[in-house]
């Protein structure tokens, strides 16, 4: 069997003017990065202003296990199939990050006969938009030690700096960190940390952003500190956002790609979604809208995680909605959540547990997958399950995930092997979608914004997780009173919180119950527009495995990429 590799390196690319052109991009409106990726020019959403917009579907999953989902698969896939139905479809994703590419979670371009390529450039450094990120979020960090070290002409409290370094790595060293040793040549000493630069702000706002005067005045906002007064210090008291809007120029320009079919596929932005946003950008969305009749996205690990902070902060944000939602669900996901084996990330999958039917662990770990359905249903929209069947499937175990799907309100749960077969493997899912677009939804949201934070943050708790309410550590309780003094009290909330369970503790599978989630801290993100409350123990700079993924890439003799999944 060819690895995800092997596949994506036998693919007869298409020359990216071509797949641009299909889909009616013109030349100029290209910034070309070799042969086969590109950079599109914002110019573009303005000559197709007057142009209708095609049909959102978002693709979400169950809780995630260390198993993986194929929720990135069945995107791709899913495109790729409505294409073969006829539909014309453009499929966005979600740029990968090097911290989960070279540790144990994998790239975010699919698998199997469903990827986006060129593979190994798009899960590396790809068009240099994280690498911008991070140079834009180190620039700050940079300019508030400066200012510090100059007399802190601003005043600001230098116990009140919220404003991380990032490196776009997992790296367990730099939780947390000293800055400033080495005595007056060394800068204004300090403990500090670093965060995993998806996971910074700067990247929440190129997701969020509308354009290069947007990203200007977003990131004018971030707030660092405050001052000896209590007052927030933000960039542009630092005289930092123009520089800082200079590096990221370039990279709010969506990147074009294209599927194993050949055709047109948007990479821009947005992974974890259990520490940040979790969604590709709004302008890769905007311009495939109107470039297509169908966009399938995608929102980073469990429906719980980012499918809600798409729903509650990206469609706020971009004034769309879907007309559709996948959730992707598997055998043997929901065998571990029902309690038949257990798997630590790291180790050898059990696969003699795949090999026996269990359709009784399917009904057990059935109820999680009931919850998602649940949640979705409760934003007004018509869901559809995805059954990604695995070869140790039975047709035993498939029929108990559409059974329980198909009582708990699902419009439909089809299987779909598109991992093996490309967009010929989900047609069934494909028609379904189709189908489930045409029908009337009532779309709304979780929250309105006028709700108090301490509201917003409760509602997702108990709605979204099942929680029976919200521990408030004193940390949160102050800032929460902070914000609401400064304004802030209106902004939606995006949660940080582990992805492994429907709670704050990852070691609560299937549908927890009786649990509080306690709110540690809560961080402000003024410049993307939204409040970030930690829940539990939970950190922004993910480790490396016992084992991880980088001990097996390698180059060939003859200079090739290896061992890259």
């Amino acid at each position: 069997m060819l690895s995800d590799l092997e596949i994506a390196q036998q693919a007869q690319m298409r020359p990216i003017v071509e797949v641009a052109e299909e889909i009616g991009i013109l030349r100029e409106e290209l910034e070309l990065y070799g042969d086969y990726k590109a950079k599109v020019k914002l110019e573009l959403l303005d000559r197709l202003a007057g142009v209708p917009d095609g049909k959102l579907i978002l693709v979400t999953a169950i809780t995630p296990t260390p198993l993986g989902e194929g929720k990135t698969v069945t995107n791709i896939g899913l495109a790729q199939a409505m294409r073969h139905i006829g539909k014309n479809v453009i499929v966005t994703l979600r740029e990968p990050s090097m911290g989960p590419t070279f540790g144990i979670k994998g790239g975010a371009c699919g698998g199997g006969h469903a990827q986006v390529v060129p593979m190994e450039d798009i899960n590396l450094h790809f068009t240099g938009d994280i690498h911008a990120v991070g140079a834009a979020t180190n620039l700050l960090a940079a300019m508030i030690g400066g200012s510090l070290w100059h007399k802190n002409p601003l005043n600001i409290d230098p116990y009140s700096i919220s404003w991380n370094r990032v490196i776009d790595m997992n790296d367990v060293a730099l939780r947390s960190v000293v800055v400033g040793l080495g005595g007056k040549r060394g800068g204004v000493p300090r403990e500090t940390q670093f965060d995993i630069t998806v996971a910074s702000e700067v990247m929440a706002i190129l997701a969020l952003t509308s354009g290069l005067q947007d990203i200007r005045e977003r990131l004018g906002r971030i707030q660092v500190a405050f001052d000896t007064d209590g007052n927030p210090v933000t960039a542009e008291d630092l005289k930092a956002a123009g520089a800082m809007t200079v590096l990221m120029k370039d990279a709010i320009k969506p990147n074009l790609v294209q599927a194993l079919d050949g055709k047109a596929a948007f990479v821009h932005a947005g992974p974890f979604a259990n520490i940040a946003v979790g969604t590709n950008s709004i302008l890769a969305d905007k311009i495939a809208l109107k470039l297509a009749d169908y966009v399938t996205t995608e929102a980073g690990f469990g429906a719980d995680c980012g499918a809600e902070k798409f729903l509650d902060i990206k469609c706020r944000v971009g004034n769309m909605q879907p007309s559709a939602v996948v959730i992707v669900a598997t055998v043997r996901a929901l065998q571990l959540h029902g309690g038949a084996f257990t798997f630590r990330p790291g180790t050898k999958p059990p696969q003699e547990e795949f090999e026996k039917e269990n359709v009784q662990a399917v009904i057990d770990g059935a109820p999680n997958l009931v919850k998602h359905i649940e949640n979705i249903k409760g934003f007004g929209l018509p869901v559809i399950v995805a059954i990604n069947r695995f070869p140790t499937d039975t047709d035993a175990e498939v029929a108990a995930i559409g059974e329980a799907a198909e009582a708990a309100g699902a419009d439909a749960a089809v299987e779909t092997n598109v991992w093996a077969q490309g967009g010929a493997g989900g047609v069934e899912l494909a028609e379904a979608v189709v189908a489930a677009c045409e029908r009337e939804s009532d779309f709304k949201f979780l929250y309105p914004l006028e709700a108090s934070i301490k509201e917003k943050i409760e509602t997702i708790s108990t709605r979204i997780y099942g929680a029976d309410g919200c521990d408030f550590s004193p940390i949160a309780e102050r800032k929460i009173k902070q914000f609401e003094e400064q304004g802030l009290g209106n902004l939606p909330i995006c949660m940080a919180k582990t992805h492994l369970s429907l709670s704050h503790d990852p070691n609560l599978k299937g549908r927890p119950t009786g649990f509080t989630v306690p709110i540690e801290d809560i961080r402000p993100s003024a410049g993307a527009g939204f409040l970030y409350p930690i829940c539990g123990a939970i950190s922004t700079m993910p480790g490396l495995p016992t084992r991880p993924a980088a001990v097996d890439v390698d180059i060939d003799d003859e200079g090739k990429t290896v061992g890259l999944f």
